[in-house]
C-alpha cells in the first residue's frame, strides 16, 4: 500500500555562517572591560571549551551582577556553536567523542545561520513564537503539546549553559538533579554512606500544578538577584507563555528525557527552590552547632552510655524533597509545618498535607527517587554467614585441603622412587670393592642419607603444626632401628646417625609443642569470632543505616502490563514486536533491560530485579522471535542462542542484551545520574514500508539520508489506560505526551538502533520534524 507522506518542517531555508567571524568581532569589542591576558583567543569556527565559556560568563561581571548576557554572551556564534555540539550527541560521550568542527558547522548551515540568529540575538528581533511547533494529539480528548524547533532548541542550550555557569557552583550540596555530576545514584549513596541513626522523616508531596504566572514572574525576579537582562528575562516570559517550557509539580517526567519537558526546567526548578536549601541549610547548621560536643571513645568507656546527636538531613532531586531527622518527633513535626509554611508562603505551591505526612524510619518504608527506603540495623545489610553457609565454606576448605595433601603425597611418592634408584645405584656400585672398603663406605653412605633425609623433612615440614605432628608419629612409631637385638647387629656408627636424626626429629616435630600451637590458635579464632559477635551486637543496638530497594512489586506491575508475562507470571511474547526486524526486537528488549539494570543497582534487592531481566525480560524476547518465525522455543533458542547474538551483513556475531556473565558481574557501580526505563519501555516504533523519497534524518543535526520511517506507538494507547490513574498504571512511571502517538519518524540506523537501546531519548531529535500522512 502506497502513502502519500507530508514532511513538515519549519525551518525551510538553507542560509550560509559567512557573517560568523565578523559577528563575533564586532561582539567582543561591545561588552564591558576585558582583562588585559585572555585565557586563549576563541577560534569563531570552534566550539568553546568550558574555560572559555566561564571567562565569557564572568567578565560580564560588574557591581555584584551579570550584565548583557544575551547580547554578550548568547548570541555570539561560537556559543551558539557549542550549544549545537551539545545537542548533536548524547552528553556523556560528548567530551570522550567530540564531532568534528567542520562537519558540525556544515551540518548546522543546513538547518540556520547561526549568524542571522546571533544577529537577530544582539538586536532583539529573534522570533520565539515563530519556533513553535504545535502536535495536536491523537484522540479528540487529548491535549495538544507545543515542542521547540531545532532552531530555539539551540537557544535554550545556549541559555542553560550561561545559567549552569552562574549557579551551580552557587547551589547548595544536597541539591540534585539537572547538575553535572549530581544525579540519582549520587543523591543514592549519599542516603547510604552519610545518614546516620535516622529516627523521623518526611518526604514533601505537591499537588499537580503547572507553573503559572505568578511562580513565572518570581523565578525572574530570582535570576534578576544575580543577572540584569532584560532580553533575557523577555525570551523567559516567552518560553513560558508560549508554553515551549512547562514545569509540572507532581508529575512523572521531570528528570526523565521526555519531549514534554524542556532542557532548561531542571535549571529553572534548582534556582526556584535556591532560596529554600539554602533557608534549610542554614537550619541544618544551626542544629548541628547546638550538639554538645564529646569523646565518644571516653564516654562509652567509663559510663556505657551512647550519644547521639540531633541531625537533620535533607535530599532534594528536583521538585522531590526527603527530611531526615536522628531526634524527637516533635522536632520533625517543627521542620514539617516550617517546610510546608515556606512552600506555600514564599514559593506559592500547593503541598498535599495529606501525603507530606511523618513516619518512622524504622517501622515504616518511605517512597524517594522511584526506590523504597527504610533504616535498618547494619547486621540487615550485612548479615552474618549462617550455619549452612559455614558448613559449604568447611566443606569447600576439606576439599581444598585433600587435593593439597594428594599433590603432595604424589610428590613424595616420586621423591621416594627417585630415593629408591639412587640408593640402588650406590649398591651397585659399592659392591664392586672389597669388603673392609665396602662395609666403610656404605656406612658413610648411610649416614649421608640419614643426614640427607633430616635436613630435608626439617626445611620441608617445618611450616605447617599439623605435619609434624603426622610425621612425628610415622617416624617413631614401629621403627626397626629401636629394637635391641637389631641395634646391636648393626656398626654403632650407623646406630648413632640414626639417634642424631631421631633428636633432630623430635627437636623440631615434637607433638607437644605442635598440640600448644594449635590449641593458641584455636582459642585465637574463638576470641575473634566472640569480638565480632560482641561488636556486631553493640553496633545493631546502637547504629542504623539506611537500605534501598527497589519497588519489587512495581517492577513486576510494570512487566505483566507492558505484556512480559501474563496473568501466571510466566514470559509470553508481545505480539506488537513482530512487525519489527530480529536485531530491532532484541535492541528493544535489550534497551528495557539495560535501563533497568543501570537505574537499580544501587538497590540492596538488586538481586531480584537480576531475576527480572535475565528470566523474564531474556525469555519474551525469545518467544516474540520464535512467534515471528513460527517455530518453538528450542528451536530459536539453538538459533539465537541463550545470550540472543545475531550476525550483521559481514556474518560477525553481535550480542546486544546482556549476557547472564554480565548480569551476574553487575552491582553498585555507576556514578551518574542513569535514564530511566519509562521512555523505553511505554514506547515501541514500527517501520513502515513506503515509496515516497528518504529523508534526512531528523536526529540533531545528522546529515545521514538513508533513513527508514517509524511510527510510535505509544503503551498507554495500546493499553487504552490514563497514565494518570494509578490503579491500572504503574504509580511514578512517567508516560510519553500522547501527541506523538502514530506520529512517523525518519531515522537513520544508527540513531533507530541507539533510540531502542535507550543511549537516547525522543528528547534528542526534532520531534517538530515528524512526517504526517494524509
Amino acid at each position: 500500500m502506497l502513502m502519500h507522506l507530508r514532511r513538515i518542517n519549519p525551518l525551510g531555508f538553507r542560509p550560509s555562517i559567512r557573517y560568523s567571524l565578523k559577528l563575533f568581532s564586532n561582539l567582543l569589542l561591545n561588552p564591558s572591560p576585558v582583562p588585559e591576558t585572555l585565557p586563549s583567543t576563541p577560534d569563531p569556527t570552534e566550539p568553546l571549551t568550558k574555560p572559555q565559556l566561564e571567562f565569557l560568563v564572568l567578565r560580564q561581571y560588574s557591581h555584584g551582577k551579570f550584565l548583557n548576557l544575551v547580547q554578550n554572551v548568547v548570541a555570539l556564534p561560537t556559543v551558539l556553536l557549542t550549544a549545537c555540539q551539545n545537542l548533536t550527541t548524547p552528553r556523556p560521550n560528548n567530551a570522550l567523542n567530540p564531532p568534528d568542527s567542520s562537519s558540525l558547522l556544515h551540518s548546522v548551515s543546513k538547518q540556520f545561520d547561526i549568524a542571522d540568529m546571533g544577529r537577530e540575538l544582539c538586536e532583539n528581533r529573534f522570533d520565539v513564537k515563530a519556533c513553535c511547533v504545535t502536535m495536536l494529539p491523537s484522540s479528540k480528548k487529548g491535549e495538544s503539546l507545543v515542542l521547540p524547533n531545532l532552531k530555539l532548541k539551540v537557544l535554550i542550550e545556549a541559555i542553560r549553559i550561561v545559567l549552569e555557569i552562574i549557579y551551580d557552583e552557587r547551589f547548595v550540596t544536597f541539591s540534585y538533579g539537572g547538575r553535572v555530576g549530581m544525579g540519582r545514584h549520587t543523591a543514592i549513596r549519599y542516603l547510604k554512606k552519610s545518614v546516620e541513626n535516622p529516627s523521623w522523616w518526611f518526604n514533601v508531596s505537591f499537588d499537580r500544578e503547572m507553573f503559572v504566572d505568578r511562580h513565572v514572574n518570581r523565578l525572574c525576579l530570582f535570576i534578576e538577584e544575580k543577572i540584569n537582562d532584560r532580553i533575557l528575562i523577555n525570551i523567559i516570559n516567552t518560553l513560558f507563555e508560549c508554553e515551549v517550557v512547562g514545569i509540572e509539580l507532581g508529575g512523572c517526567y521531570l528528570g526523565r528525557g521526555f519531549p514534554q519537558e524542556s532542557g532548561l526546567s531542571s535549571i529553572f526548578i534548582n534556582i526556584y527552590f535556591n532560596g529554600f536549601d539554602k533557608e534549610i541549610q542554614d537550619k541544618r547548621l544551626l542544629k548541628n552547632q547546638e550538639n554538645l560536643k564529646f569523646d565518644s571513645n571516653e564516654l562509652v568507656s567509663t559510663t556505657g552510655v551512647f550519644y547521639k546527636p540531633a541531625k537533620i538531613y535533607v535530599v532534594r532531586y528536583l521538585d522531590e524533597i526527603l527530611v531526615i531527622t536522628s531526634g524527637s518527633k516533635v522536632l520533625t513535626m517543627d521542620l514539617k509545618n516550617w517546610v510546608v509554611n515556606y512552600l506555600e508562603g514564599k514559593l506559592e505551591f500547593k503541598v498535599d498535607k495529606m501525603k507530606t505526612a511523618i513516619h518512622s524510619a524504622v517501622s515504616e518504608n518511605i517512597n524517594f527517587l522511584g526506590m523504597e527506603l527504610q533504616a535498618v540495623t547494619p547486621s540487615v545489610l550485612h548479615p552474618p554467614m549462617t550455619e549452612k553457609a559455614i558448613r559449604a565454606r568447611k566443606k569447600y576448605l576439606r576439599q581444598k585441603e585433600v587435593r593439597t595433601l594428594e599433590l603432595k603425597n604424589a610428590r613424595e611418592r616420586n621423591r621416594k622412587k627417585l630415593g629408591l634408584k639412587i640408593l640402588q645405584h650406590v649398591f651397585k656400585k659399592l659392591k664392586q670393592c672389597d669388603g673392609f672398603t665396602f662395609e666403610f663406605q656404605i656406612e658413610n653412605e648411610v649416614q649421608k642419607i640419614f643426614r640427607s633425609w633430616a635436613d630435608e623433612v626439617v626445611r620441608d615440614f617445618l611450616g605447617s603444626l599439623e605435619e609434624r605432628w603426622e610425621w612425628h608419629r610415622k617416624l617413631t612409631a614401629g621403627d626397626f632401628l629401636s629394637l635391641r637385638h637389631i641395634r646391636d647387629q648393626l656398626p654403632q656408627e650407623l646406630v648413632k646417625a640414626y639417634d642424631k636424626f631421631q633428636e633432630q626429629i623430635d627437636k623440631h616435630l615434637s607433638p607437644a609443642k605442635a598440640r600448644k600451637e594449635l590449641e593458641k590458635e584455636e582459642r585465637r579464632v574463638e576470641e575473634e569470632e566472640e569480638l565480632k559477635y560482641a561488636n556486631r551486637t553493640v553496633e545493631d543496638l546502637t547504629r542504623l543505616c539506611m537500605k534501598v530497594d527497589a519497588p519489587i512489586e512495581l517492577v513486576r506491575k510494570a512487566v505483566k502490563m507492558a505484556g512480559f508475562t501474563n496473568s501466571m507470571g510466566r514470559p509470553r511474547p508481545i505480539k506488537l514486536l513482530i512487525a519489527l526486524e530480529d536485531t530491532d526486537i532484541i535492541k528493544w528488549y535489550a534497551g528495557v533491560g539495560r535501563r533497568w539494570l543501570d537505574f537499580f543497582c544501587c538497590c540492596h534487592n538488586f538481586k531480584m530485579v537480576k531475576t527480572v531481566v535475565t528470566y523474564h525480560l531474556r525469555f519474551s524476547c525469545i518467544l516474540t522471535l520464535a512467534e515471528k518465525h513460527e517455530s518453538t522455543k528450542c528451536e530459536a533458542m539453538k538459533h539465537y542462542t541463550k545470550d540472543l547474538k545475531v550476525s550483521d551483513l559481514d556474518g560477525n556475531e553481535e550480542v546486544y542484551f546482556p549476557t547472564e556473565r554480565e548480569v551476574k558481574m553487575m552491582g553498585d557501580k555507576n556514578l551518574s545520574d542513569p535514564k530511566p526505563v519509562d521512555g523505553t519501555l511505554s514506547l515501541a516504533l514500527i517501520r513502515l514500508a513506503s515509496d515516497e523519497p528518504s529523508c534526512s534524518c531528523i536526529a540533531h543535526f545528522c546529515d545521514q539520508m538513508a533513513t527508514v520511517f517509524y511510527r510510535v506507538r505509544l503503551l498507554q494507547n495500546c493499553l487504552n489506560v490514563n497514565p494518570s490513574d494509578e490503579e491500572k498504571w504503574v504509580p511514578g512511571m512517567g508516560a510519553i505526551h500522547e501527541s506523538l502517538n502514530r506520529k512517523c519518524l525518519p531515522l537513520c540506523s544508527d540513531h533507530i538502533s541507539d533510540l531502542y537501546m535507550g543511549k537516547i531519548s525522543l528528547q534528542d531529535i526534532d520531534c517538530t520534524s515528524f512526517v504526517d500522512e494524509d
